[in-house]
């Protein structure tokens, strides 16, 4: 994946913009949903659905803060794309008979407590720091969930649907890893000054006790739904081995940051990461629902109704 002309993919991304109404919900292919697969896969399109919601609130902050003219659009469109997602996931777990109603499903509570760091800090967060989370959150989890999503599910809509989301998400890391890039032109000391003087930001060390969880609890997810251990942490693998394809991109220290991180995520023998935030999973997933705060206003914008191209 070589870096893009920026210009030229707004240009695509403009051309390339669909809706929810291009897509026939109604059409054969939902009996196929076996009963077997149904309760554990209702859990896991929420999941799925609210990890779009989190890339959507990302993309906003980044859209607010982007150098460029270009990009500050780019990401404007990341923003409204994903919310697209969410919602096509929506009209999935409606059409397969998990949703009642004007029913929104719930976030499991590590996916709770990100949104709720998101929605309080994501705007205070400077670019480099976002622009290089978000591809690893995209790259592991997007991508290894829609493609089990895909591997184990044989309704034809829902593929149609997946077909739409994995053109745009390749896009969305088409950029996010040429903005890695670009961020790691400049001199790598003074990258690094900035890097440290920002790890010390509570708001950030708060983001990170909330993130690190996040992964392991996902990890136990899609694990409990069948998808091999293996296949989630060659999906982390990949964010490594396309982040650091050229000298620039390595010279990032926020790439270099996350790449450890995620070495320590796929390397199960390393009880002195796993133990304790494995334990951090279990001791949230002890929070009552009731003692979260309510969910942003931003919730309100989910539908699962075929609307237009935003």
């Amino acid at each position: 994946m070589a870096s893009i002309d920026l210009d030229k993919m707004l240009e695509k991304i403009k051309g390339t913009q669909w809706a929810l109404s291009d897509i026939d919900w109604d059409a054969p292919g939902a009996e196929l949903i076996t009963e077997e697969q149904w309760p554990k896969l209702k859990e896991f399109m929420a999941d799925l659905m609210w990890i779009e919601h989190v890339g959507a609130r990302a993309f906003a902050a980044l859209a607010k803060k982007a150098p460029t003219d270009t990009l500050r659009e780019i990401y404007s469109y990341f923003h409204a794309e994903e919310q697209r997602h969410a919602n096509a996931e929506m009209a999935l777990m409606r059409r397969w008979g998990m949703l009642e109603g004007d029913e929104i499903p719930e976030p499991n509570v590590n996916l709770r407590i990100i949104i709720e760091w998101l929605d309080r800090f994501a705007d205070e967060m400077p670019v480099y720091v976002l622009g290089t989370v978000v591809p690893m959150l995209e790259i592991a989890l997007d991508g290894a969930l829609c493609t089990f999503l895909l591997e184990t599910v044989k309704d034809p809509v829902c593929h149609q649907a997946f077909e739409k989301i994995n053109d745009d998400e390749s896009r969305h890391l088409g950029v996010g890893f040429t903005v890695m890039e670009m961020q790691g032109r400049s001199a790598s000391y003074i990258k690094m000054v900035q890097m440290m003087a920002r790890v010390m930001d509570p708001r950030l060390i708060l983001g990170i006790a909330s993130y690190m969880p996040l992964l392991n609890k996902m990890r136990d997810n899609v694990i409990a739904m069948g998808l091999p251990e293996e296949k989630l942490y060659k999906a982390m693998q990949k964010f490594e081995r396309i982040g650091g394809r050229t000298e620039e991109g390595r010279r990032n220290p926020w790439f270099q940051l996350i790449k450890q991180h995620g070495r320590w995520v796929t390397n199960r023998s390393n009880k002195m990461y796993h133990v304790p935030v494995d334990a951090l999973v279990k001791i949230t997933g002890m929070v009552p629902r009731n003692a979260l705060p309510a969910v942003p206003s931003w919730v309100k914008e989910l539908t699962y109704e075929p609307t237009t191209t935003r």
